[in-house]
């Protein structure tokens, strides 16, 4: 049976107005000037400012750690005034032009958060040999160098409603920036927390920051065990960080972060099943991609040695790009100078999201953390895919300065 619904005039009027408005729009719209909208909004300004799509920089100050060879490089608004807020623990993606190549390589900020209200972040960069990027950046980076960064990026720091009220760390070498700024922000009243660190480093005098962090263990809320590999001393454990030494110092109940070089995270990996914990309770930073990809289990033997060629299309332009199966194709494209997007370089951000047209890859499950719509769509993350053939990609352009 049709259901009568009685409307009145009040309701019938409602409705007209409502079937005109889209007609009443396009009238005040055609009707108006065509000029830019100069509104201001708060809102809007606040979150360019806590999140903008990039900052300009400019190096004030180079602090040596010659020890532990390792530089902090103390930037500055290159405008003046403050830089975008973080989280202790967050990351910085710089942006570096090396050789005619455009690359990006990320960096724990080791200052504190209320230093970014005041204009400045610290980066500390340790040598890598072997490496491109931080043996540059040592050696060549002046006080007056300009330069641009990401916001600041990543999900490793302390969140209440997921964490216990403790964070035991696990640091290994430069690996204890992260928790330096989190030591930081607990002594200034920034952070709420219990900060207990487990800081490996092979000797005494390679200690990174020793001084500040036993001064910051004053604070009755922090606490720093250092862990030397190579020497037996009085007052420091021997070895390696072990599940052993993390039940020696642990909590009752904590989340476990862990920040430090490839190997003690290959180490760490079987030490972490002894423990049990939940994995919510388990805070990685950044793993970094893959070291030495053909000697991985899954890659084809067939792809050792192999080099291939890029398609690249990128707007209107097309790019022809030479690769290594050995190497993730994102090196390929920042070598060739393309600028292209990446920050976190682990596969974990998605920010280098780029297109396969045609082709195969290899992606270490390790770093398989693409959503499922980007698998079944056939996007991948170049920081962390290999090629296993020549390749035609869609890689988005990133446009960065005025």
């Amino acid at each position: 049976m049709p259901l009568k619904v009685k409307v009145g005039l009040i309701g019938a009027l409602d409705m007209l107005k409502f079937k005109n408005m889209s007609k009443v729009r396009e009238a005040a719209i055609q009707a108006a000037p065509a000029r830019e909208i100069t509104a201001d909004y708060a809102v809007n300004n606040n979150a360019k400012a806590l999140h903008p799509d990039y900052q300009r920089l400019v190096l004030s100050e180079i602090v040596e750690h010659p020890a532990a060879g390792a530089k902090t490089f103390v930037f500055e608004n290159a405008d003046g005034g403050p830089l975008a807020y973080f989280r202790a623990g967050q990351y910085l993606s710089l942006k570096l032009k090396l050789d005619g190549s455009a690359l990006s390589r990320p960096y724990s900020i080791s200052s504190a958060p209320k230093d970014a209200l005041a204009g400045r972040y610290e980066l500390t960069v340790r040598a890598n040999p072997g490496g491109f990027a931080a043996d540059r950046l040592l050696e060549e980076a002046r006080v007056g160098d300009a330069f641009y960064a990401s916001a600041p990026q990543g999900n490793f720091y302390y969140e209440e409603l997921r964490d216990p009220r403790s964070i035991l760390a696990l640091a290994g070498g430069s690996g204890i920036t992260p928790f330096l700024s989190m030591a930081r922000a607990i002594a200034d009243g920034t952070e709420d927390f219990n900060l207990t660190i487990l800081f490996g480093s092979r000797t005494e005098e390679q200690i990174l920051f020793r001084d500040e962090l036993d001064k910051l263990a004053e604070n009755e809320k922090i606490r720093v065990i250092h862990v030397l590999s190579d020497e037996e001393k009085p007052g420091y454990e021997h070895g390696f960080i072990t599940a052993e030494l993390v039940k020696k110092y642990a909590p009752e109940e904590y989340s476990l972060f862990i920040c430090g070089p490839d190997a003690m995270y290959r180490f760490l990996d079987g030490e972490l099943k002894k423990l049990a914990l939940p994995r919510r309770n388990v805070r990685r930073e950044m793993l970094g991609v893959t070291k030495n990809i053909a000697a991985h289990p899954d890659f084809p033997v067939s792809a050792r040695g192999a080099s291939y060629s890029l398609a690249v299309r990128q707007g209107p332009n097309e790019t022809t790009v030479p690769a290594s199966a050995e190497e993730p194709i994102l090196v390929a494209l920042e070598r060739a100078g393309l600028t292209v997007p990446s920050r976190c370089r682990s596969g974990e951000c998605g920010w280098c999201r780029t297109k396969v047209i045609s082709g195969d890859f290899f992606a270490p499950a390790e770093h398989e953390n693409r959503r499922w719509a980007d698998r079944s769509s056939g996007y991948i993350h170049p920081c962390v895919t290999f090629p296993l053939s020549d390749m035609v990609l869609e890689v988005p352009g990133e446009y960065i300065g005025p």
